[in-house]
C-alpha cells in the first residue's frame, strides 16, 4: 500500500480539485469546439501532474537497522559533494561535507542520520539559488541541526531550499531525541541536504552514488576520544 507524507495532503487535495474543475469546464464548454487531440493532451497533462505530485510526497515504509557506529543517509538522492570545508555556524572548524541532491523523482522525507539528542537547531531565511550553486548551502533558506550520539560524537546537517523548493519542514527543537533512520522533516519541492563530519571520518560513498534515506551508510562514526 502506498503511503503519503502528511505534508503533502493539502497539496494533493488542491491539485485533485483543480484538475477536476479544469477537466469539467473543458468538457462542458470547450470539448465540442476543439479537436480530439486537445482533449487527449489535457487528460495526459492532468495525469502527469497528478502522478508527479503523488510521486513527490511518497512515504515508503523502510526497515531501519540502527547502528551507532555509522551515519545513514538523511535523504534519497545523489551524492554531489564530498569535500573538506570550513563550517562557521556551529562547529566553527573544518569538517568533511557530504551533500545529497534530491530531484523531483526522489522521496523528499528527511531522516535522522544518527540516534542521539538534538544539541542545536536554527532556521535561516534566505535566497532560493539553484541547489548546485556552491553558495546555496549558506545563502539559501535552510535549517541547521546537530545531534550528539551516546558515544559523544556530533553530526550536523542542513536542509537546504532550492530554486523550486519553497518550504522546509522540521518540527525540531534542542533536547529532542533523534532515532536513526526515522523521519524528522521534509523539504517541499526541494533540493539538498548537507552533512558535516569530523576530519578523518571514513566516508562510505562517492560522488555520483545514489542513496536512500535511512538505508544506505554514508560514513563511519567513531567513538569520541577523551582528553
Amino acid at each position: 500500500m502506498i503511503r503519503f507524507h502528511k505534508e503533502g495532503f493539502s497539496t494533493i487535495i488542491i491539485v485533485v480539485v483543480f484538475l477536476v474543475i479544469l477537466n469539467t469546464l473543458f468538457i462542458l464548454f470547450l470539448k465540442s469546439m476543439c479537436p480530439i487531440w486537445v482533449s487527449w493532451l489535457l487528460q495526459l497533462g492532468s495525469f502527469f501532474l497528478l502522478f508527479m505530485v503523488l510521486q513527490f510526497f511518497r512515504k515508503p515504509d523502510r526497515k531501519i537497522v540502527e547502528n551507532e557506529y555509522v551515519a545513514l543517509a538523511p535523504a534519497d538522492g545523489e551524492v554531489v559533494v564530498i569535500e573538506e570545508t570550513e563550517e562557521p555556524e556551529y562547529f566553527q572548524d573544518r569538517r568533511i561535507q557530504v551533500s545529497i541532491f534530491m530531484s523531483v523523482w526522489n522521496v523528499h522525507s528527511n531522516r535522522w542520520p544518527i540516534s542521539g539528542s538534538v544539541t542545536y537547531f536554527q532556521h535561516h531565511d534566505g535566497k532560493y539559488l539553484l541547489a548546485n550553486n556552491p553558495k546555496s548551502s549558506t545563502d539559501n533558506e535552510h535549517t541547521t541541526i546537530a545531534v550528539r550520539n551516546n558515544n559523544g560524537q556530533e553530526v550536523m546537517f542542513r536542509q537546504i531550499a532550492g530554486y523550486v523548493a519553497r518550504r522546509i519542514v522540521a518540527p525540531v527543537k534542542v533536547g529532542d531525541k533523534a532515532s536513526q533512520g526515522q523521519n524528522f522533516g521534509f523539504i517541499k519541492f526541494g533540493s539538498r541536504v548537507d552533512i558535516f563530519f569530523p576530519l578523518g571520518t571514513k566516508i562510505r560513498v562517492n560522488v555520483g552514488d545514489k542513496v536512500k534515506g535511512g538505508l544506505d551508510i554514508i560514513a563511519d562514526i567513531e567513538k569520541k576520544k577523551t582528553e
